[in-house]
């Protein structure tokens, strides 16, 4: 159903770019606040309360107040710039994570860990859409601009390998703070260095043009199918990140966690480097249905396994379906918005991931502590499953729109006519 084009500009062309590695190492760095801060959040709070049920609650009150703000971030961006968006939120994002980290630590009541869950969750940096905004300002025209948009994607599953795989090491070998602890520097650090890049940001409107940017991208129909899509992923990550430490926990190895969640990240990101070098002849949104049909079916048998092989093997299959998911949806979007409006867009889908991984850590807390070990998985099936129906019956809005061969260059994701 698909085959690949040699011709395509290669990875190495497009990180040979002149100054694309100033804000791609410091954007990768300030980026894994949001593949880290959920994982960090469940272990400690449920190191200090025993209960996984609060642990979800305070980490689900971090990822809505991610979702609700995010779409607001980029905006600002586009209309003030990503410096003065980036240099207060990085501030603020820190002191929270440090006064959420001393106050589970000292046992703090519950209410005051969500007051302290709120700025946290809705200061996380949005660099993955700056990071693209920025290929476009640097590639405008350029056919590397199709590779620019894979190799963000792939960025963005390296990210889910990584960030995750830290944290729990250091929650599970080191202290069970050390990974919101870590979290916190890597956005400080991460942040600021990337804010300093001033050269390769986008130029912000100064004149009337500029009022356009307040045309929210959620009007269109498509992107709200996409979020609904990524509310679908989302429950797997949070699904799979509290399920998977209370499974490791039920059979007295709890550093299996690491090991369970980085078999499942590893698929995701192989899967991600081969999707993105292909160069796809299925139209996006019938791949987009095909994949994620996959995904919920693979999501389903994840409650039924009961041994650590089956689960690592569910598991991988699983994250292999998800990265061509995230990658589809995001090429979607450069047809389906204006490119005024694509920042946005891609904030919207970045939170709806984080509101659906909040959502889940929520209820597979609740279902891991009033039913069996491994009732949290459950949760990956529901919302997967929902959100295949939808995308089934909707899929006739998720066409682009006719003029995307022209003017959806704004951000640097793949053209879906040519690639697609």
């Amino acid at each position: 159903m698909a085959s690949t084009v040699t011709s395509r500009p290669g990875y190495g062309q497009l990180l040979r770019t002149r100054g694309a590695w100033t804000f791609l190492l410091p954007g990768f760095a300030a980026r894994q606040p949001f593949a880290m801060l959920t994982i960090s959040i469940v272990l400690l709070v449920q190191h200090t309360t025993g209960s996984y049920g609060a642990a979800g609650a305070v980490a689900a009150v971090t990822g809505v107040s991610m979702a609700l703000f995010a779409p607001f971030t980029g905006r600002l961006a586009d209309r003030f710039g990503q410096r003065a968006v980036l240099i207060p939120g990085v501030l603020v994002h820190t002191l929270s994570g440090l006064s959420l980290t001393a106050l589970a630590l000292t046992g703090a009541p519950l209410w005051a860990l969500f007051a302290a869950a709120v700025p946290t969750g809705a200061s996380v940096p949005q660099i993955g859409p700056m990071v693209r905004a920025r290929w476009g300002v640097k590639l405008q025209g350029s056919p590397l601009m199709t590779t620019a948009a894979a190799f963000e994607s792939v960025t963005d599953e390296l990210t889910f390998v990584f960030g995750p795989l830290v944290a729990t090491a250091l929650c599970t070998t080191v202290d069970p703070a050390a990974g919101l602890l870590t979290e916190a520097a890597l956005t400080l650090i991460g942040g600021l260095l990337f804010a300093a890049q001033k050269s390769t940001q986008p130029t912000v409107a100064r004149d009337g043009h500029a009022r356009v940017e307040h045309v929210s991208a959620l009007r269109v129909p498509g992107v709200r199918i996409l979020i609904v899509a990524f509310l679908g992923i989302g429950s797997v990550f949070g699904g799979m990140q509290v399920s998977l430490a209370a499974f490791s926990e039920s059979i007295g190895e709890p550093g299996l966690n690491g090991v369970l969640y980085g078999v499942f990240a590893a698929g995701n990101m192989v899967s991600g480097i081969v999707c993105g070098a292909v160069a796809w002849k299925v139209a996006p949104q019938r791949r987009l249905v095909l994949g994620y049909a996959a995904l919920a079916l693979t999501a389903s048998g994840l409650w039924a396994a009961h041994s650590v092989i089956v689960l690592a093997g569910i598991g991988l299959l699983a994250g292999m379906c998800i990265a061509p998911a995230l990658i589809t949806g995001y090429t979607l979007v450069e047809g389906l918005v204006p490119a005024d409006t694509r920042t946005e867009a891609f904030t919207w889908l970045t939170g709806a991931v984080a509101l659906g991984q909040a959502a889940a850590v929520t209820a597979s807390g609740q279902l891991e502590d009033r039913f069996w070990d491994g009732a949290g998985f459950l949760v990956p099936m529901a919302g997967t499953t929902l959100a295949l129906i939808t995308l089934v019956a909707l899929r006739s809005r998720l066409a682009t729109r006719p003029t995307s061969r022209t003017v959806a260059r704004g951000v640097g994701h793949r053209v879906p006519v040519a690639v697609d």
